[in-house]
This record gives C-alpha cells, structure tokens and sequence, in this order.
C-alpha cells in the first residue's frame, strides 16, 4: 500500500514540478500539527528492505519514523499557497450574479438573448470537446414562448452561470413519428391515427458525447388523445434519436428516428379508463430517456414515468437504437425487448408518483436520480445506487429499489431561508461533471403558488447546483445555486456566527422554511433546533460535525440577499432526513 501511495506521491511531485518549474519551494505539513516545513527539495527515505518511507529534504538521509509518509498531511508549494492568497483576494472581490430570477417581464421570443437560464424545463447538460456545457430542455416557458420555433431549445455556458441563448435543435417534427405510431396501430387492428403534431409534446431530452466527434440526444415525444375513444387508455409516447459532430451549431443535428415506444403487459386489452391512474395500460412510459455509456463500453437508455416504474434496455453502440430487435410493443415475448424493471416506487400500482431518471456512473456505481410527487410544487429528488447498470438498485439505507417503498435520501425539496419566496418544484435533474470529479446538479425551479397572482408557479428559472460526496459515497446537493463563488479555505472562525437551518424532512408539497441556529466559539451551539449540541469543523474535507450530523460544507452565492454575496453552505443526511444550512453574512 505505502508502495503504491509513494508512487502517487513521485507523480504528484512530477506534476508540480513541470507546472511550477524546477526550483519550486516545496512546503509540508505532518498530521496533528499546524506548523509546516518549506524546502527546495524533497526526498523520500527507505526504512531498509521494508515498506517504510520517510520524507527528508536531504539527499541519502535515513529514514525517519515522525515523517513517515503515513502521518504527512499535505505536500505542496509556496506558490500554491499564493495561489490560495489569490483566492482570499478574489473571495474579497466577488461579484455575484446580477440577473432577475423574476424573468416574467421579459420572457416573449423576442428577447431570448436575455433569457440565460429563464424557461428552463428537464435540462439535460454535457461538456462538449469545445469546453462548453451545452443545455437541452423540454418544450416549455412561461406564456410558451417556444411555440413554432421549433423544439428541444438549446443554450450554452462556459462558466454555469452565464448562458448563451442558441436556438432549437429539432425545426420540425420528424415524418417517422405518424408512421411508426400507424404502424403500431394497424397491428392493433385500430384505424390510422388523426392527431396534430403541434398539439405533440416535445420532452426531457438527453445529450451525451458518444466519442470525439460524435454526440446523440435521446428525446421524447408524446402523442396526445386515447387509444380508441374516451374509455380507452391514452395515446402512446415514442423515443427518438439525434446526432451531431458539432453542437456549436444547433442546425446540424440529423434525427436517426425511432428508438423506442411504450410497452405493455396486458396484451391489446387498452379499454382502460383514462382516469384509472392506477390500473393504466401501458408498463412502462417511453419517456424521460437517460442515456449512458458504461466503462466496459456498454450502452444503455435508462428511461420511465410513473406507470410501473423505470427500465433499463441496452443499446447498439454503432446504431444507438435498442440491441436486440423490437416486435410489437406487448406480450410476455416482448417483455424483455422493452427493457427491465429497475425502480418501482409502489409494487402493484401504476400511479407511481416518480419519473425523471438521470443516471450517472462514479467510482463503481451507477447512481439513479429520481423525480417525486407532482411537477408543479411537491417535486423533489431522490436517488439509489447499484454496482451494476440494470441493478438491483438500493437506497442509503439498503431499501431494494425494484420492491416498491420510499428511496432515500432527498436531495432537494421545495424550501425557503429566511423571508424570501423560495422555491418549489425543484427536480427532475441533469447531473454531469466538469471532467475533474467536480459534479453539478440542474433542474428547473418554480416561484411558489401564493407569491403574487401572475401565475408565479408557471416561472420555470433554471438551476445549477454543485454537488459533494458523503465519505460514504453519496451525493449530497447545496442549497444556494451555483454562482462561482472562489473556493477559498474555509476556518473554524468562519464557522462561529448564525446560520438558517432547514430540515429537508420528506412532507408533501410542503414548502419547508428556515430557523436560525448559532455556533459559538466554544463549538457549543447555543440557539437553534440543535441548541445544546456541539460542533467540530475539519479543514482538511469541509465537513462541519453539528450535533453528530455531517455537514458537507462549500462557499456558495447568497441569492437571498441584497445584494446578492457570497457566503458558506451546507447539506446533510442523516435519519432519513436531510438538511440544508446558510451562514447569515451581515453586510
């Protein structure tokens, strides 16, 4: 083990040394103290024959078991710690984002350039081979200013917080989706189909580069009406594809048609009501794609809402479409064409509440995030693990995915701190990361319903939130959107002051306020939901430990100030519950 962390450590040095040149003053800390040692070299020391390393600044020296590599802290250098001098002084100038989240005034067609992240619905984002992040939504805004614009509307950002308005991807809907929903009809023994394409919904797209050159969107579009008449379930959904080499230019993008559509268990027997949510025909709804490419090269489509829960079908890597052949979209022979169940959140019952799957794959598990409850003010986020793409999936407390039950933890929930508005309807998400394990979560969020009586909640504003990891490998969501806060080091003294505490406990549709909660010097907390607790802080991770939870800590924009600053957040799990923290930054 000391071998291979040795061997970190010469690349490590390698590293630094090719980025600051060969006389890089070189300065290192032991574990358990404060104090440091500056040097212009370093060397490490063998204890003879065995696994033993020591850290010296003299060349040949002899090992030395209190700078054994074991009890070293940090190695870095001088201008490092320059560099961090550079982040205070950035952190003292930071100017916060300026635009209004109250878009209203400003929402028509004619002033898209304006919009940045207002009217977004189900992004879904990816780093380009340009270095921009690249956004993709559903068809949706406040007053539907897309309408005969085309569809699934793009912007793009090189920083997350400024975005660059580009246009539609999609200028007309694709020929194959009347024939194809035909098709199926006809083997129905049903008449051809009437419906209008403008009157189809155009939804939660997926982009995802495939391989240098190549990118492919996964896209929804939802046919509206019944089957066959007003006691016949509804008209189905399909999945469609497209790919570009270049998606700078929202026009290039070429649709490979048809990938999938809804599949059911109960044969032809579609004489279901419409409103007989729980008993609905279809299995699984061909909506809401997650597409992934698995580190053995894999591909899947990941995809699902309400019904029976969500599926996972494996894809043809050269075509994207669906590996083995589809028949027709029921029976039993046909079941495992369509994709295997992997999250249900109510056995035997259709009107599951829970849609939305992104899904992810970091450091040996794939991570299935998931929307709850209604879009409009209870949506709110939740996510389960497995080691493998089609499960079993459980949650943070071991709950089988594929049973039905509540999964935990929440990740998001509709919130406010202090007197301002808030938000609700926060999830449905897109969760990506810069390439360097740095992860970010965006969905759209909603002004609540009694904010004013100019239908608030129909405000779609977009939100990029970054997102830590728990030391057990789970994702824990900041509070405070992301605004590019400089990331200097956070202390002890930072942490001393009054802080507004939500608990994220699950209760729904429930907007959820803050209190206050303060820590004192003598890490007592001394006013609060927690008064009477202690607290620790530790530097090295940002975990701040208050009243035994763990409370993952990063410096965040303060969007409920004014003005708008920066100041430190937290988020936690723990009990079923999670929590959210701001630290009160007086002016």
């Amino acid at each position: 083990m000391k071998q291979r962390i040795l061997t970190s450590v010469f690349v490590l040095l390698a590293t630094v040394l090719l980025a600051t040149g060969l006389h890089a003053q070189f300065v290192v800390r032991r574990n358990g103290t404060s104090e440091t040692q500056t040097a212009g070299q370093i060397f490490f020391s063998q204890k003879g024959s065995k696994d033993n390393w020591s850290l010296t600044t003299t060349e040949n020296a002899a090992y030395q078991s209190a700078w054994d590599i074991s009890n070293i802290a940090y190695i870095t250098t001088q201008r490092a710690l320059e560099n961090t001098d550079d982040l205070e002084a950035a952190l003292a100038n930071y100017e916060a984002p300026a635009y209004a989240d109250d878009y209203r005034n400003k929402s028509q067609w004619n002033l898209r350039s304006q919009w940045n992240l207002a009217n977004v619905h189900d992004p879904s984002v990816m780093l380009a081979d340009d270095g921009y992040y690249y956004m993709y939504c559903t068809d949706a805004g406040f007053g539907d200013p897309q309408a005969g614009h085309g569809h699934f509307h793009c912007r793009r950002s090189q920083n997350l917080v400024d975005w660059e308005y580009l246009g539609a991807t999609m200028p007309t809907t694709p020929a194959w989706v009347m024939t194809k929903l035909n098709e199926i009809r006809a083997a129905m023994g049903l008449s051809a189909s009437t419906a209008n394409a403008n009157e189809y919904g155009y939804w939660a797209p997926c982009a995802r580069k495939v391989s240098d050159g190549l990118y492919r969107m996964y896209y929804s579009i939802v046919v509206p009406g019944t089957i066959n008449g007003s006691n016949t379930w509804g008209e189905r959904a399909f999945i469609g594809m497209m790919e570009t080499s270049d998606p700078s230019d929202v026009g290039s993008w070429e649709d490979k048609g048809f990938v999938i559509t809804n599949y059911s268990d109960r044969e032809l027997n579609f004489n279901v009501k419409p409103d007989d949510w729980g008993n609905c025909y279809y299995k699984f709804n061909a909506i809401d794609p997650s597409f992934i490419i698995t580190p053995e090269g894999e591909h899947w489509l990941i995809y699902g809402s309400w019904h029976s829960g969500i599926a996972a079908v494996q894809l043809n890597p050269e075509t994207g479409k669906t590996l083995n052949e589809l028949g027709n979209p029921w029976g039993a022979d046909q079941a495992a064409n369509y994709g295997k169940l992997i999250y249900t959140r109510k056995a035997n019952n259709r009107w599951q509440a829970s849609e939305g799957p992104e899904v992810i794959y970091r450091d040996g598990y794939y991570y299935l995030f998931l929307a709850y409850d209604a879009l409009d003010v209870p949506y709110n986020t939740r996510v389960v693990r497995s080691e493998n793409i089609d499960g079993p999936y459980v949650d943070m407390y071991g709950t089988p995915a594929e049973n039905g039950g509540e999964s935990f933890p929440i990740l998001t929930h509709p919130y406010k701190f202090g007197t301002d508005h808030g938000w609700v309807g926060i999830s449905h998400c897109a969760v990506f990361d810069d390439g360097e394990d740095n992860w970010f979560y965006a969905s759209q969020q909603r002004y609540p319903t009694d904010f004013d009586s100019w239908v608030p909640n129909a405000i779609m504003m977009g939100g990029v939130r970054s997102i830590r990891w728990t030391e057990d490998g789970w994702p824990v969501v900041m509070p405070e959107r992301y605004g590019a806060v400089p990331q200097a080091a956070i202390s002890e003294a930072d942490i001393v002051g009054t802080w507004q505490h939500i608990d994220l406990g699950y209760s729904y549709g429930k907007q959820k306020g803050s209190s206050e909660m303060t820590f004192d010097a003598n890490h007592k907390i001394t006013a609060g939901i927690w008064k009477g607790g202690t607290w620790s802080f530790d530097p090295e991770t940002n975990v701040l430990t208050a009243n035994g939870v763990k409370c993952y800590l990063q410096r965040e924009c303060d969007w409920e100030a004014s003005p708008r600053k920066a100041t430190i957040v937290y988020s936690a799990h723990g009990n079923k519950k999670s929590y959210w923290g701001k630290k009160v930054i007086d002016n």
